[in-house]
């Protein structure tokens, strides 16, 4: 077998006892987390609820998009660093960031959220734009574009305000979509180790569209989640994992209570 950059992270995290192939059920029961192996450590990634999740990093700790009640990341350790993709209530809450911002954590954010932070957290905050970029524990960040494109759902997320995340960490790139759709900046992406993807209707993409991208920018891991939605919106995570098929490897996290997904 041809070693690619996908079989040596999924060689180099089994082997460290990090990738775990159960059934999306059992896994969610499992509370599990996975950890995927790079040439400057472990990444570890926690999923806690709908689009946020706790990734451990030899760089730091870095929380994606925290809402909710602050006692959901008490397990984990403190954040250094905070990415905010944009300002809706499942994404941004100014009371979490409060509360798990420590003296020294560092936050990163779009101007939009910029814009309504308090003034305290404003301080703190970093603000990028699309195509911009900082720097942050060493991981260098862009800020790619996240939009809808599909008429009559522009106004959820029209083009230009919202980020998604390219993370560089030494060998290892992560690419966290927020919520968009299936854009061509999306489709363009290159050299993707591990991606989270949204799929939920009428606010970003189905999974067909969500299976499509990932077979064109072939990231080596993919996370579905945000798949939630609104009026039969709710994506199906296995029936994803299915389209998408050796494109990448499907990982499933336990983002909702059991009873909430259909």
């Amino acid at each position: 077998m041809t070693t690619t950059r996908r079989t040596f992270l999924a060689t180099a995290a089994a082997a460290a006892g990090g990738i775990t192939v159960l059934p999306y059920a059992a896994r969610a029961a499992a509370h599990a987390s996975d950890m995927f192996e790079t040439g400057a450590g472990p990444v570890t990634v926690h999923p806690v609820a709908h689009a946020s999740f706790v990734m451990e990093t030899p760089m730091g700790v870095i929380y994606s998009d925290p809402v909710g009640d602050a006692g959901q990341y008490a397990d984990f350790p403190a954040a250094d660093l905070i990415l905010v993709t944009h300002e809706h209530g499942d994404h941004y809450n100014a009371e979490t960031l409060a509360a798990l911002m420590g003296a020294e954590t560092m936050l990163i954010v779009n101007p939009a959220v910029h814009d309504v932070l308090p003034e305290d957290l404003k301080a703190r905050a970093t603000s990028i734009g699309n195509g911009e970029a900082a720097e942050a524990l060493g991981v260098t960040i862009d800020a790619v574009p996240a939009y809808n494109f599909t008429e009559g759902r522009t106004n959820f997320h029209p083009e230009g305000r919202d980020n998604g995340y390219v993370l560089t960490m030494d060998d290892f790139r992560v690419y966290i979509s927020g919520d968009t759709e299936d854009t061509p900046e999306m489709r363009a992406l290159e050299n993707i180790d591990l991606a989270f993807l949204c799929m939920n209707l009428p606010f970003t993409m189905d999974a067909e569209a969500a299976a499509s991208a990932v077979a064109e920018f072939q990231p080596s891991f993919v996370y579905p989640y945000h798949y939630r939605g609104r009026d039969g919106g709710t994506q199906d995570p296995q029936a994803f994992a299915e389209m998408v098929g050796d494109a990448a490897e499907v990982k499933m996290g336990d983002w909702y209570a059991p009873g909430e997904l259909g």
